[in-house]
């Protein structure tokens, strides 16, 4: 279906990656997965003739329909009904239906058999193409999405950007493509949403190719991984989950590979450097030179940028009690969000608020956060101290502040350095930290708006979708910092790997009411699963819905056999660098002896010679066994 044969693609000379060989097939589903800016987009916009490689080529079949959706579609506008955009997918069985109506049209003031019959073969070929039920197909997608019935006729262009992807999202879907072509889908979707193109996409029959950085999605969706990585295209059989285990595996092996590489070459060095000027050995030192020019060197591996950590600290300790709520109400035009409803925040807790969008979870964000009017009581703790990150809070920034100078701002007892190593876990390294935050793109804004949040000292954070801007790296980092973080955490989040890695209570919103579970988030999957079964539910269940992966481990035997080896290796290699060492205090003292009888000679005390000539011999005698010695460990540490 797709053939991608040594691709590379530059930028200004640079190579952003080279040679990618890759192959999709009929049926695979696979995640493009990388660091931000390693390319997976550039890689998709290859693929779909909006660039050109810089040399390579790509093979498409000329029949072979590619559907894409990228963020790019979020500047199309239309005044026309979210349905009606919807329905362009059908654009051959629309103009069909226009045809039909317009010759009912004509029959209604000039009859022909001639017309009758057109109409019926016209009629033929539109029920042939299912064109009857393309508004019902439609109209499921786009409520799958989470668009409810009665606003599939409102304008297209009244709704926000998140919902209009949604509905080029099912435009593509409907279209049908043999190659599905998917850059972040999961972006503008709530849980529910999600979960609906989840089987949506189980279900489809042709190809699909998804850059995401949801961790679930991916573990649920694909079943292999092409990752693009230290600007080359590596592929993993499995999903997500798999690609983690064999990635260790395969950085395990390739720095073994590479160590062992490295000291097979300073061991030849060595042996170089030592015989290179003694008659009978400058032969083999020579071919030993020359191996090591035609030998295929191993690259070094790149450092894993996962491991950098994140602290964020408090200015002062919240009390026990963070929030009190009692009887809160909040209405939008009639429709009610909140009715009476109670709850408590107790310090320490990290709390994630789920479901659908329009369901009132940013709502209660912000009135934790006092920033709209509510009904009730609401009472903040002894020395609570919020800080609250929302997209709204772009506006927050000052303009014409650098990045760096914006963090200075809001954390002036921080040092230029622990900013800059803040800023790298939100994706702006080197100069980055300089740029103007005028020129920022929105999620370049809404990083810097969430790091600002962070490093506030509060105790009491708010966050409202912190992770949609950031790659799968980021999100581990801030995952762990929040989990370590000493404070209070109350979030929004769709990202499930990333409400399992951090929160301990999980929330949502019905009847009008704040519902609580006392527990993770793959706990809560079993209690909602069995609640909507009407499976009465095990109290204190604690069963992990997924098992870690173990790495097949060695027999008894080869594992000791495996220890014997390594221990004798390392033995003959104190050995050769005793030896060495024996070998340099050996020529030490012969230049030492040199030097004397030099000086007998020219102090004409040859008398004194001789004695010297005699000890010198046996040192020499010495060397060679020592030399002889040095190439036995030698040939014996290569052979192991």
């Amino acid at each position: 279906m797709l053939t991608l044969n040594n691709v590379t693609y530059e930028i200004a000379g640079v190579p952003l990656f080279s040679n990618v060989n890759w192959q999709l097939k009929p049926g695979d589903r696979v995640g493009l997965i990388g660091k931000n800016g390693a390319g997976k987009s550039t890689l998709l916009k290859l693929i779909t003739d909006e660039y050109s490689p810089t040399t390579g080529s790509i093979a498409i079949p000329n029949n072979t329909k590619l559907g894409y959706l990228n963020q790019d579609l979020l500047s199309l506008t239309s005044d026309d009904s979210i349905l009606n955009v919807a329905l362009t997918a059908f654009e051959k069985e629309m103009a069909l239906e226009k045809e039909i109506e317009a010759i009912l049209v004509q029959m209604e003031s000039d009859y022909t058999d001639e017309l009758g019959i057109l109409l019926a073969e016209k009629q033929d070929a539109f029920n042939t193409m299912d064109g009857y039920s393309i508004q019902s197909k439609t109209e499921k997608v786009l409520e799958g999405l989470g668009f409810r019935t009665e606003r599939l006729i409102d304008a297209f262009s009244s709704f926000s950007g998140g919902w209009r992807m949604r509905v080029i999202l099912a435009k593509i879907l409907l279209q049908q493509p043999d190659v599905l072509l998917l850059d972040e889908p999961t972006n503008h979707l709530d849980m529910p949403a999600i979960e609906w193109l989840e089987s949506y996409l189980l279900n489809y029959q042709g190809a699909v190719v998804i850059v995401s950085h949801d961790r679930t999605f991916l573990d649920k969706m694909v079943n292999s991984i092409g990752e693009l990585w230290n600007r080359k295209f590596y592929h993993y059989p499995g999903n997500f989950s798999n690609y983690l285990l064999k990635k260790d595996e395969w950085l395990e092996h390739s720095q073994k590979v590479y160590d062992n590489q490295q000291t097979f070459i300073k061991q030849q060095e060595r042996f170089i450097e030592r015989f290179k000027a003694k008659a009978s050995k400058a032969k083999q030192a020579q071919s030993r030179v020359k191996a090591l020019e035609k030998l295929d060197r191993v690259d070094a591996i790149e450092g894993d940028e996962a491991s950098m950590t994140l602290k964020f600290t408090l200015d002062k300790k919240s009390g026990k009690e963070v929030v009190q709520a009692k009887s809160i109400s909040k209405a939008y035009d009639k429709a009610e969000i909140f009715n009476n409803t109670d709850f408590t925040i107790h310090r320490g807790q990290k709390i994630a608020i789920i479901g659908a969008n329009g369901k009132g979870k940013s709502t209660l964000l912000k009135i934790l956060n006092n920033h709209i009017e509510f009904e009730g009581e609401l009472k903040l703790g002894h020395n609570v101290v919020p800080s609250f990150f929302a997209q709204h809070q772009l506006e927050a920034l000052t303009l014409k502040h650098e990045i760096l100078e914006e963090l200075q701002h809001a954390a002036s007892q921080k040092t230029e350095l622990e900013l800059r190593t803040i800023l790298g876990c939100f994706l702006f390294t080197g100069d980055d930290v300089f740029k103007k935050i005028k020129v920022l793109s929105g999620g370049e804004k809404a990083r810097v708006a969430l790091a600002k949040t962070l490093v506030s000292g509060a105790n009491f954070l708010l966050l409202d979708e912190p992770t949609n801007h950031l790659d799968m790296q980021s999100i581990n980092i801030l995952g762990q910092a929040l989990k370590s973080y000493e404070g209070t955490v109350i979030m929004v989040s769709h990202d499930r790997y990333f409400i399992q890695a951090v929160a301990d209570e999980i929330w949502w919103i019905e009847d009008e009411q704040v519902k609580v579970y006392p527990g993770d988030f793959a706990e809560f999957t079993v209690f909602e699963n069995e609640r909507k079964a009407n499976i009465p539910t095990g109290k204190g269940n604690k069963e992990k819905l997924v098992k870690a992966v173990e790495k097949p481990k060695l027999s008894n035997e080869e594992f000791q056999k495996q220890k014997e080896s390594e221990k004798l290796r390392r033995k003959k290699e104190k050995q050769l660098s005793d030896t060495e060492n024996q070998i340099d205090t050996i020529k030490s003292k012969l230049k030492t002896f040199d030097e004397q009888i030099e000086k007998c000679s020219y102090d004409g005390k040859f008398d004194e010679i001789e004695p010297l000539m005699k000890e010198r011999k046996s040192l020499e005698q010495d060397l060679d066994i020592h030399n002889e010695k040095y190439e036995l460990l030698f040939e014996e540490i290569l052979a192991l």
